[in-house]
Formats: structure tokens, sequence, C-alpha cells
């Protein structure tokens, strides 16, 4: 039983692979010409500066295992956020904007869902040195463009914003035990639990926390939320940044959700999720959490959003892939080994076969390089032999 891999782990065979490999290629390529720099964080770091500003999700969420050199505890990156915000604050300490992406493995104690792999690919693209609306929205617009490169388009884009029930759980002097038990309830949004929680709680606090599972679905549900919730500063602000994302991206499918509270300990302002059909549950997240790289000397503003490369690329995994090229053992230099060069040189997939060998232990082939009045041609393999 040697062979077999730890619960949760799996290896990615030709196929998959393939689908991964192009679709990562094809993603960082958008990234990069809107701007994105493509940074390599290492897979393990000290454990400290892991789990800054993350909260204890991800701290339960991480591997950690001693440093033989230093006899320092490490961590297994379980989210590269926090890695790039380092590199930004600490190693690159530009003044004004920086646009960073990142592409490789982290490792989950425990996968985050059902049926989740444990070391996911995790995929991301984050904006340091605006606190502004404006770069919100360019992050809200490249994930949704990220989606729909991977032919995968969001149904739907979730957004909603912290600050509202931070604000609620301040006046009413929420905080400690109660404070995460009303952000489990919220959640889940378990209405009964949620009424019994808080009838230890004051007017006009209770009845705006148990309003906020309510107030989910179009753009009619920010004049709501303006309507049925206490007008406290925090919450105007909240409801007026929202207001101007709707307004300024008009062709993406938004709708919000004032108690979605994932991430709450990590992020400070905009939250936001994207769903596509075929898929349980967010394919892609983000939001703001501004102040993070204070622990390595300068706290920046910063949003971003990632998603998991393995689970993207499974959703494509339905489409049709072109088939590989059947090619005698060619000569150095001559017209068949020309032609396969040319192939290749065209992004085509084509296997050289060995002597003996037939071909059909390797990649899919629907078709193969025959020679016909001294010119190496395409011809299906399933066909009539026409060309």
């Amino acid at each position: 039983m040697n062979w077999l891999l730890p619960e949760h782990i799996a290896d990615a065979l030709p196929a998959e692979a393939a689908r991964i490999e192009s679709m990562r290629r094809r993603l960082l390529d958008l990234f990069r010409v809107h701007g994105y720099e493509l940074v390599l964080p290492p897979l393990l770091e000290h454990l400290e500066s892991l789990l800054t500003g993350s909260g204890q999700d991800l701290r339960l969420r991480t591997f950690k295992l001693v440093d033989q050199l230093s006899g320092r505890t490490l961590g297994v990156r379980a989210d590269m956020t926090p890695q790039v915000a380092r590199i930004d604050a600490h190693l690159l300490n530009r003044q004004g904007v920086t646009r960073l992406c990142y592409c490789d493995s982290v490792l989950h104690t425990l996968p985050a869902a059902l049926g989740a792999s444990r070391e996911p690919i995790q995929l991301g693209a984050e904006l340091y040195g605006h606190a502004g609306v404006a770069a919100d929205r360019e992050v809200i617009r490249l994930m949704a463009a990220t989606l729909a490169a991977a032919e995968v388009s969001a149904a739907c884009i979730d957004l909603g914003h912290v600050a509202v029930f931070r604000a609620l759980a301040a006046a009413a002097g929420v905080d400690g035990e109660l404070e995460a038990t009303l952000l489990f309830l919220l959640q889940g949004k378990d209405l009964p639990g949620l009424a019994d929680t808080c009838r230890c709680l004051d007017e006009p606090w209770r009845s705006a926390l148990l309003v906020l599972p309510e107030l989910y679905g179009g753009v009619d549900i920010l004049a709501r939320a303006g309507r049925e919730l206490p007008p406290l500063p925090g919450i105007v602000t909240a409801l007026a940044t929202l207001q101007e994302l709707q307004a300024s991206l008009p062709d993406l499918p938004l709708s919000f959700d004032l108690a979605d509270l994932r991430g709450y300990h990590y992020h400070n302002g905009v939250v936001f999720a994207a769903y596509c059909p075929g898929y349980s549950t967010a394919i892609a997240r983000g939001g703001r959490y501004d102040g993070v790289g204070s622990v390595f000397g300068r706290a920046r503003p910063a949003t971003g959003f990632s998603l998991d490369l393995r689970e993207l690329a499974r959703l494509r995994a339905s489409s049709p892939q072109p088939g590989a090229i059947l090619a005698p053992c060619a000569v150095a230099g001559s017209t068949l080994a020309q032609a396969i060069a040319a192939l290749r040189a065209g992004g085509a997939v084509v296997v050289e076969l060995l002597p003996g060998e037939n071909g059909s232990e390797g990649p899919a082939c629907d078709r193969r390089l025959v020679e016909h009045d001294g010119q190496w041609l395409l011809a299906n393999i399933d066909g009539d032999g026409s060309f």
C-alpha cells in the first residue's frame, strides 16, 4: 500500500495536468497584460510571517514543523497572500501602486470543503498602494476577466462589506465569544439561532443584526439596507462604496450579501465572491485587507482575489482537446523532420514513433503524417485515408 497517497491529496495525470498548465499560462499572461508582475514566494516560511493578520482559521489550516538549522517553527504555506504582502512591503518597498500575481501549490491540514483537495493550486492577483474604490473595481473586473478567459464565466458576483457588521457589533458592545457566535450564525444564515442569541442585545442593534441575513439579492438590497439599518458612519460609508461599485460595473452580474463575513478577521472593507454553474461554492474570492503589511514595516492599502486553479481546470474537463499527431521516426534533416518541426512550431503535439512503437499508450492521437507524392501530409487515423 506504499503507493497510496494521503487523504485529499492526488496526482494530476496527463490530461488534467495539461489543462492546468494551459490554463495557468493563459491566466498569468492575462495578469501580465494588465500590469500584474509575477512573484514566486517560497513553500516554507517562519510561522509568524505566514500567519500575519490572518486570524485563527489560517492558523488551524497550516502545517507546522521545526527547522533543523535554526530550531524555529516553520509553516508550509496555506495561503500565499501574506507572502505576497511581505514581498510588497519589505522587498520591493515601492512608494506607489504595485500590482503582483502568483500561482503555486499551497497545503492545508484539512480540506476546505467536502471533496476538496488539501493541495490547491492558488492563483491570484493583489493590488497594493491604493485605498480608493477604483482599486476594488479593477480587481473585481480582473477576477471576472480571469473566469471569462478560462471559459468559466461567472453567473453571479456577490459583493459585501465587513464594515456593516463591525459597526453594528461596536455599537452594540459585542465582542469576544458573542461576536464569534454571531459571525457563525450570520454566515450560516441561521435565523432561529440568531434570534435566540440576539435576545440579550438592545434595540435598534438587535433588529439590525436580525435583518442582515435577509439583505441578499439585487441592487434594491442596498436601498433596503439604507432604510432598515441604523445610519452609523461605518454603515453609511460601506453602502455608498457598494453603490459606487454597482454603478461602475453595469456589465457584470452583481448581487449583494451583507451577511457574507468569511475572512472577517482578515478583510476590512469590500469582499466579493464569484459563483458559476456546476460548482456548489464560490469559484473565486477576494476583498480589501488594508494594513496587512504593517508587521513587515509598511501598512499598505491592499485588495485582491484568488482561486484554486485545480478546481477551475476541472470545470473545463469536458471541453474537447485536440488530438496528437503520429509520425514515423525521422532522419535528421529529412523532409519528414522538417514537417514535424513545422507542426511543433505551430503548437501541434507530434509523437515521433520509436521502432516497434504503435502510439497506443501515449497521448490520444487522431491524425498521422503520411507521405504522398514526396510530401508529408496529415490524414485522419480513423478516416478513409483521404487528405
